[in-house]
């Protein structure tokens, strides 16, 4: 862990450093989910890029929107209006959302870690082979 930081620290950090850091964290805690059962690289790689893709990150973003407190929302603002308007393989606005739930990461990695590993249990990680089984077990 980041020994704590001041106010006027956190403030100095630009919200495109937050989802730099955020990016990073997002990314250890969805390795983190899928590790068991294990399987070959190749699998976890694959798993982890399907939730890690902008588009997957703006859904779970999503998710999380109804459990944020108005202090969590102005970071996603923040992160958001920071995202640069680039060409990406995505949407911009997908892009975007990445960007400010990847923001959101690293700031409550930063400041509030049990309130992140909170949130993120909000999410519903599934891979599409558990997907694909539990639609087809659904009568």
């Amino acid at each position: 862990m980041v020994p704590p930081l001041s106010e006027v620290q956190l403030r100095e950090i630009s919200p495109l450093a937050l989802a730099y850091l955020g990016d990073a964290v997002y990314e250890l805690f969805v390795r983190c989910r899928f590790l068991l059962p294990p399987k070959r690289i190749r699998a976890y790689h694959h798993q982890v890029v399907s939730h890690v893709r902008a588009e997957q990150q703006a859904a779970h973003l999503q998710v999380l929107q109804p459990y944020l407190t108005a202090a969590e929302h102005d970071v996603l603002r923040r992160g958001r209006n920071a995202a640069p308007n680039r060409k990406s393989r995505g949407s911009a606005i997908a892009y975007q959302q990445a960007t400010s739930l990847e923001a959101l990461v690293g700031y409550l990695y930063l400041t509030d870690p049990p309130r992140l590993m909170e949130l993120l249990g909000h999410l519903s990680l599934i891979t599409i082979t558990e997907a694909t089984e539990a639609s087809e077990s659904t009568p």
